[in-house]
C-alpha cells in the first residue's frame, strides 16, 4: 500500500481532501449549469463561480508554494476566480460573476479535476505536520465555508423565480426544532475572569486568537433559539412598525425595505404564513428557529421581548461551560451585539493569504454557532463567523440574553 492508500485508509490529510472536493459535487447534483451560472444579487457569487474560486485556492495557495510548481492551468482564471486578495493581482468585478458564461460548468469541473489529481500526488509525500499541509487544511475550511455559501445564494436565487425550485425534498431549515423549552426560559450563567478564543488542540481561523481573558458579570442566556412562532408574535404586535424597537440605522432599514418580515416569509390568502425553503415554498413550521433575519431584527425582537443579544465572548464562554444548551449548533447562526474587530494581539498571517479575515474588521458584526447548512465538523465554541448587520440571506437568527 503506497503513502497516500496509507493516509486515506487512516482517515488523513488525503482522505479529507477527498470528503470535502467530494461534497462540492454532491451540493449541485441534480442542478443544470442554468441553475449553476445563476447570480441574483451583488453579494451572492453563481455555483459555478464557487467551484471554480474554491480550486482556485489550492492551485494559487498551495501548488504555488511548492519548489516545483506545477503550470497553471490557465492564467485567466487567476483573474476569473480571485475574490478578494489584492496581494494576488486584478480580480473580477463581484457583482458581474453571472456574467462569466464562460467557461462553462463542464470546464470548470474539468479544472476541479485537474488540481484535484495534482493535489493527490502532493499529499501523497506530505507530512502532515508541515507547512503546507497547513495550508491544505486551510483551503478546506475554507470550501467548507463556500459549501455554506452554495446553498445560501442557491436559496436566494431561486427565491427569484416565480416557479420557485427546490434544491431537495426536504428543507434542512424546517427539520430543526427549536425544543419543548418555553421562549422565556433561561439558564444562569456565571461570570468572572474568562479565556477566550481557540485553543492550540486544532484547525482555527486567525481571527480566533489570541486565547485571552476577559471579566464577564453573570448574564442569563437563553436555553434555545428564538422560534418562528416567537416572531409572529412580535410581527402581530407591531414589531416592524415600532420605531422604538429598533436601532437608527435599523429603523432607516426597514422603513426603506419597507421591511414587514423575514427574509423569504409571505402570506397567503387566508393570512397563514408561508417559507420559501430550499425544498421550495412551504408552511412556515413555528417551532423551528427563526431564519433569515438581520442584526436590526435581532436587535429590535430582543427589545420587545425585554432582552438583549448576548456578547460574542458570553456566547463563548456560555457554549464552554453549558454544552447542553439547545441548538447552539446546527439550527442557525446566532447573532451577537459584539463588533467583528481582532482581539488583543492579533496578528494576521503573513502574505496574500492573511488578508483571509483580518482586513474585514470593520462594519462587521459577529455571529456565533452554525447552521443547518453549515457542513459537519465546520463549528466550535471559537468560530467567529461575521457579516454586515444589514444581511439577511445568510441562515441567521438570534438567541437572547439578559443581565442577571
Amino acid at each position: 500500500m503506497n503513502r497516500l492508500a496509507q493516509q486515506a485508509a487512516s482517515g488523513g490529510l488525503p482522505f479529507d481532501y477527498a470528503q470535502v472536493r467530494a461534497r462540492s459535487l454532491e451540493l449541485i447534483r441534480g442542478l443544470s449549469a442554468e441553475d449553476c451560472q445563476l447570480q441574483s444579487m451583488a453579494d451572492a457569487s453563481p455555483l459555478k463561480w464557487h467551484l471554480a474560486h474554491t480550486t482556485w485556492f489550492f492551485e494559487t495557495f498551495v501548488l504555488a508554494a511548492l519548489p516545483q510548481p506545477p503550470k497553471v492551468i490557465d492564467p485567466s482564471y487567476t483573474v476569473l476566480f480571485n475574490s478578494y486578495y489584492v496581494g494576488i493581482g486584478e480580480r473580477h468585478l463581484r457583482a458581474e460573476r453571472g456574467l462569466l458564461s464562460r467557461p462553462t460548468l463542464e470546464e470548470v469541473l474539468s479544472y476541479r479535476k485537474q488540481i484535484d489529481q495534482q493535489l493527490q500526488q502532493v499529499l501523497a509525500d506530505t507530512p502532515q505536520d508541515s507547512a503546507l499541509a497547513s495550508l491544505v487544511t486551510l483551503g478546506l475550511q475554507h470550501e467548507q465555508q463556500h459549501q455554506e455559501l452554495m446553498l445560501t445564494d442557491l436559496k436566494h436565487h431561486f427565491s427569484c423565480n416565480p416557479l420557485q425550485p427546490a434544491w431537495r425534498a426536504a428543507a434542512p431549515e424546517q427539520a430543526c426544532a427549536a425544543g419543548i423549552a418555553q421562549a422565556s426560559a433561561y439558564r444562569a450563567i456565571p461570570g468572572g475572569l474568562c479565556e477566550i478564543g481557540a485553543y492550540d488542540d486544532g484547525f482555527s481561523y486567525d481571527n480566533e486568537g489570541p486565547r485571552h481573558r476577559v471579566w464577564l458579570e453573570p448574564f442569563l442566556l437563553g436555553e434555545r433559539n428564538v422560534s418562528n412562532g416567537d416572531f409572529i408574535a412580535f410581527i402581530a404586535d407591531g414589531g416592524y412598525q415600532r420605531p422604538e424597537l429598533w436601532l437608527s440605522d435599523g429603523w432607516e432599514w426597514v422603513s426603506q425595505r419597507q421591511a414587514q418580515a423575514p427574509l423569504y416569509w409571505q402570506q397567503d390568502a387566508d393570512q397563514h404564513w408561508l417559507a420559501f425553503t430550499l425544498a421550495g415554498l412551504q408552511p412556515l413550521n413555528r417551532d423551528a428557529p427563526v431564519c433569515h433575519i438581520n442584526l436590526y431584527e435581532a436587535d429590535a425582537y430582543a427589545r420587545w421581548a425585554g432582552a438583549r443579544l448576548p456578547t460574542e465572548a458570553e456566547w463563548e464562554h456560555a457554549a464552554r461551560a453549558e454544552p447542553n444548551l439547545a441548538g447552539l449548533f446546527g439550527e442557525v447562526w446566532q447573532w451577537t451585539n459584539s463588533a467583528y474587530l481582532p482581539y488583543p494581539g492579533y496578528q494576521p498571517a503573513a502574505g496574500a493569504v492573511g488578508e483571509y479575515n483580518g482586513k474585514f474588521m470593520i462594519n462587521q458584526m459577529v455571529l456565533r454557532g452554525s447552521s443547518c447548512a453549515t457542513p459537519a465538523g465546520h463549528s466550535r465554541p471559537s468560530y467567529r463567523n461575521f457579516f454586515p448587520p444589514a444581511a439577511q440571506w445568510q441562515f441567521s437568527g438570534l438567541r437572547l440574553a439578559r443581565n442577571l
